[in-house]
């Protein structure tokens, strides 16, 4: 016959193993989001490095540039799609508002756009994304 210590024991156990089975359950979605943040955000910056890339050598190819901010507006897309973080999605608003500021530009002829603002919100999207 089991003690009434052994049993109390048993119990805290079983409710510690059912309390961190819990957690991990419910964090799963969580470290999802923010895998996907993570991945996207890189996704993301790497738009941002060709963007770069385009601006320099505009003069060459300029439909380089619509395509690097295309490859932004879809990675921005995949992000709001998946987030409900108010950090975030104020990002992305900025990120998006730049990156129309950047097209715009390109519209009316400027084949050097400053793309600072864009960078300047790919930084903060990276910080928000960071686990």
């Amino acid at each position: 016959m089991r003690s009434r210590r052994s049993r109390h024991s048993s119990r805290i156990a079983l409710a510690v193993v059912t309390a961190a089975t819990l957690t991990g359950l419910v964090g799963c979605g969580a470290l999802d989001k923010a895998m996907d943040c993570v991945k996207t955000a890189e996704a993301i910056a790497t738009s941002v490095d060709k963007l770069s890339a385009a601006v320099s050598t505009a003069a060459d190819d300029p439909t380089q540039l619509t395509e690097a901010l295309d490859n932004i507006d879809k990675e921005l897309t995949s992000l709001e799609d998946t987030t409900d973080n108010a950090d975030l999605s104020k990002a992305v608003d900025d990120m998006n508002k730049a990156v129309d500021n950047v097209r715009t530009a390109v519209n009316n002829g400027d084949e050097t756009p400053d793309i600072g603002p864009v960078t300047d919100a790919a930084a903060e999207i990276g910080k928000v994304c960071t686990p």
